[in-house]
């Protein structure tokens, strides 16, 4: 899986994801919200609303990004949110939109490495990450990380790109192989990171499959639900 890339350079994926969301930052939210159709927005309110039956007060929001979900999570739930990104540039869209929205107290934003998580053990009520294991290096080792970091019998939230199936399926991805991309180049101005997009996710596993690396990498309990068709995916891990 690490050989997709989003620029096929010498360097590790991980530098390169880096490079990719430092390029975007300044256009992501925009072409989130414009290329999901705000689906996106309804996706993570789900996800904080199966995350606040577990009623947790400390959650950390792995590849936070610009801070959506992290957002999302405080407001839903009322924890104190510690939001962890690779990318500097999409933190610091992230730290102005926390600042305009004076929750400084509530959401913390720190610069790491999900597969190197710089934090103890049994730490967290709960872990979110939304779109970012899919970007991840190595897979398994930043799975047993959110699992490392999550306390006892809790569990790590992942939404992620799943497939469409059936019917809609070969239409939806003409969607995601050509008129994706050819947007995500017109507004970010990078080649290559809309392209990376639906050929990290054609790569990816879901489903079942994913289920059973979840089990494999610290979890003993999965559940998902299939969001709109397919698209996405929520993962519930418990550990």
């Amino acid at each position: 899986m690490s050989q997709i890339k989003p620029y096929n350079t010498q360097a590790g994926k991980k530098q390169e994801v880096e490079d990719m969301f430092d390029n975007i930052a300044p256009k992501y939210d925009l072409l989130n919200h414009v290329l999901s159709m705000k689906i996106d927005v309804l996706w993570r309110n789900t996800l904080v609303k199966w995350m606040n039956k577990d009623a947790p007060k400390e959650v950390l929001d792995v590849a936070t990004g610009t801070g959506d979900l992290a957002i999302a999570v405080q407001k839903g739930t009322g924890a104190h949110v510690t939001g962890l990104d690779l990318s500097q540039q999409m933190l610091n869209v992230g730290l102005d939109k926390i600042k305009k929205l004076n929750m400084q107290d509530k959401i913390t934003m720190q610069k790491g490495d999900a597969e190197n998580l710089p934090y103890e053990s049994n730490k967290f009520d709960a872990v979110s990450v939304a779109f970012g294991v899919r970007n991840f290096e190595n897979l398994e080792k930043g799975l047993s990380e959110l699992s490392r970091v999550v306390k006892e019998n809790s569990s790590v939230y992942i939404l992620e790109f799943s497939k469409v199936e059936g019917l809609l399926g070969p239409l939806y991805m003409f969607y995601f192989k050509n008129i994706l991309p050819m947007i995500g180049r017109l507004v970010s101005k990078d080649n290559r990171a809309y392209t990376y997009l639906p050929d990290s996710v054609n790569a990816f596993p879901f489903g079942e499959k994913m289920k059973n690396i979840l089990l494999n990498n610290g979890f003993r309990k999965v559940e998902y639900k299939k969001l709109s068709l397919g698209i996405a995916t929520i993962y519930k891990a418990t550990k």
